[in-house]
């Protein structure tokens, strides 16, 4: 899984990892679903039948399932007892060490989180979705499973849906014959997994398939009307898949590989078994690809399905296994593309955030389930290279391989890895597992010696930040001897990020005029107030092909230089930005703001245009943007405030929360408060309960 706001790493308690009551007794071994939802009731019904062996002789055994109704419970055709307490189901029947059995259950369910249905209750169809998250929410919400990891199953699932819709899922797929609106899709997989990693998706989509080097179908889906999209948001997928096959050493697992992009999603991405859903935020264009591409949640996913589906951990002090693994090989693939010197510099980028991380005292071990995202994810990889300069690159390879091999469609512990090293090498590991692996410090300076011994350029970063500490004069002179001596991009730009306020507007100057999007870009960031003799450097950088320059920019040169609105604003007329619309939410509101710019006829339907983002039907991140600019600039409408309670029930924690401290703000003003309760009359569910809780009505 990769955390949506991975990019600026926050530090978030999975719930997800506590551990599990396991049930030693039974082993679970196949299943088969055969389901029917309706999206309109948000429902699903059907029955579900697994097959079991008994290890030991058991009294009962269990089943996780949230707010069902079962309709039968059976075991080889009896009706055993049980009991349910709208969490698990208990079924109490005296069984046999060695014996084989049937437990099929029907039942219906109304799932309250782990399947989520976007669109249905609005007019547009082509908006309409219905996918499901496991990890996290857990799989049982919508079919009776297993929150256990350990228990590990193989699933063949049969589901009937509205056929004007395109149903994936895991597995390879058979759609079986409609049956009048309805159709039934059937998947089938031949290797176990946890349930966590069942996959459904509904929508309107298109795909584009190609097989890998091995022969892997590589099914990429999208929407109708993205076409344009697909190539720069998969680029380099086939590659991505050829090169982690190769470097990690094992065949892929599965039988294909699907894609798929979803709306409001909770993630960056999920690593479903042969089925990876991601936010559809990641669908972009050529010029997007430079701010925001897809090529590290791409190959991050793909890599979970050797660690984390096919080996998996047995529960949450092992998480490192999965994500530290996944995140490595995620950076390999990105070395792969896009060069040593790219891959050197990005980690060095992130040990320094681990490196603030544990100056402030906040660090984690890698074996604390309690950790966060930078933790489980850049420390892990970090650790993994640290590793193969530990024991050497041929001992490293050869231990990966030979673990997967041992384990696969297993579960296995972080001591299943280290015996696993200490076998193929006589170099002694514990010393590195303590540091490592064990504690909360993060080892920066080590890691640095790493990143300098493999780049020239970091290497000379190092001896410039040296150089500048013991300076006690103007850092300029010393910052234009290594600058001038070097071609680097990446140094350049890290040069720039660091030490923009140590340089002077001529040098500021000369730096624009290198034509080096990436250096340019650092200024463009890095520069506050806008010196008037940067300006018409800075108005070039409004054609760079850059979104997050031009919103930058177009902002920065509106503020300061008013003289030249109306013309920045022409230069960007008609441009939209990246998938949350960053370019045009700004354009519309400084569009808005500027005297003279739009006639009364443009300017209203410009506000019109604006409001209309925070709607359901848009990507919370546009509602998100678009809901701040209500707040500080042209307040809210009735319409904009119903959309905002809508915020507040969203299924997106991160978004929900913003939302709900927005909405708190507005009520702590009378007039506003008051419009709510108004507006209230016209609301009704889960936005009429959430409202009158905060204004305490009945």
């Amino acid at each position: 899984m990769t955390n949506s706001s991975l990019l600026i790493f926050p530090t978030i308690l999975l719930p997800w990892l506590a551990f599990s009551q396991i049930q030693p007794g039974v082993d679970f071994t196949k299943a088969k679903a055969d389901i029917e939802i309706d999206p309109i009731a948000q429902s699903v019904q059907g029955e579900v039948v697994y097959q079991f062996e008994v290890r030991n002789k058991s009294d009962s055994l269990f089943i996780d399932a949230h707010d069902m109704e079962f309709s039968s419970v059976m075991i080889d055709d009896r009706r055993p007892r049980f009991s349910y307490d709208g969490k698990r189901l208990s079924i109490f029947k005296r069984l046999s060490a060695g014996k084989s059995h049937e437990l099929r259950l029907s039942y219906r369910a109304t799932p309250k989180q782990a399947l989520y249905f976007l669109g249905w209750e609005d007019d547009v169809p082509e908006n309409n979705q219905m996918w499901s998250q496991g990890q996290g929410k857990y799989t049982s919400h919508w079919l009776p499973s297993f929150d256990d990891m350990n228990e590990k199953v193989i699933f063949n699932l049969c589901i009937v849906f509205d056929a004007s819709y395109e149903l994936i899922s895991n597995g390879v797929p058979e759609v079986l014959n409609a049956e009048g609106h309805r159709k039934r899709h059937c998947f089938t997989m031949e290797h176990p997994m946890s349930s966590y990693l069942l996959a459904i998706i509904a929508g309107k989509y298109k795909k584009q398939s190609t097989p890998s080097d091995s022969g892997i179908p590589l099914k990429m889906f999208y929407y109708p009307g993205d076409s344009a999209l697909v190539e720069p948001t998969y680029r380099y997928t086939k590659r991505i898949f050829n090169y982690l096959e190769s470097e990690i050493g094992v065949p892929y697992p599965w039988k294909e590989y699907k894609q798929v992009p979803v709306r409001d999603f909770l993630y960056a991405g999920m690593e479903n078994t042969g089925c990876t859903i991601f936010a559809d935020s990641y669908m972009i264009d050529s010029l997007a690809f430079v701010d925001r591409n897809y090529v590290n949640v791409n190959a991050h996913e793909m890599a979970h399905q050797w660690f984390g589906n096919m080996v998996t951990e047995k529960d949450g002090n092992h998480h490192w296994l999965h994500e530290g693994f996944a995140t490595y090989f995620a950076y390999q693939a990105e070395q792969d593309i896009f060069g040593s010197e790219y891959l050197l510099w990005k980690l060095y980028e992130v040990a320094r955030q681990l490196e603030y991380q544990a100056s402030r005292g906040e660090g984690k071990a890698l074996t604390d389930p309690g950790a966060g995202s930078l933790t489980f994810y850049e420390k892990g990889a970090l650790a993994l290279y640290m590793l193969r300069v530990e024991i050497g690159e041929e001992a490293f390879t050869e231990s990966i391989r030979k673990f997967i091999r041992t384990h696969q469609f297993g579960n296995v512990t972080i001591e299943d890895f280290m015996e696993n090293i200490k076998e193929v090498t006589d170099r002694p590991v514990d010393m590195y597992y303590q540091e490592w692996l064990n504690s909360p410090e993060f080892q920066f300076e080590d890691l640095k010696n790493m990143l300098a011994a493999g780049s020239r350029d970091l290497s000379t970063f190092f001896k410039l930040q040296r150089e500048l500490t013991a300076n006690s004069s103007e850092n300029e002179p010393i910052i234009r001897k290594y600058w001038e001596a070097s071609s680097s991009v990446y140094l350049k730009r890290q040069i720039i990020l660091d030490y923009h306020k140590s340089l002077s507007v001529p040098f500021l100057d000369s730096v624009l005029a290198s034509g080096d999007i990436l250096v340019r870009q650092a200024v463009a960031v890095s520069i506050g107030p806008v010196p008037r003799e940067l300006k018409t450097a800075f108005e070039t950088l409004l054609g760079d092909p850059s979104y997050r320059t031009m919103e930058d920019v177009l902002y920065k040169l509106w503020v300061h230089f008013p003289e030249g609105r109306q013309s920045y604003l022409e230069k960007t007329k008609g441009i939209i930005g990246l998938p949350d619309k960053n370019v045009r939410i700004l354009w519309l509101t400084l569009a808005i703001l500027t005297r003279d710019y739009l006639d009364p006829v443009a300017t209203v339907q410009a506000e019109e245009e604006l409001r209309s983002y925070t709607a359901p039907s848009y990507n919370f991140e546009v509602r998100q943007r678009v809901f701040q600019v209500m707040q500080d600039v042209v307040g809210f409408s009735d319409a904009n405030l119903k959309d905002l309670v809508n915020a507040c029930v969203h299924h997106a924690w991160q978004f929900r929360k913003f939302a709900r401290e927005m909405m708190d703000g507005q009520l702590t003003d009378t007039r506003q408060r008051q419009r709510m309760s108004q507006l209230s009359k016209e609301l009704k569910g889960e936005e009429l309960r959430y409202i009158q809780s905060k204004l305490d009505l009945k």
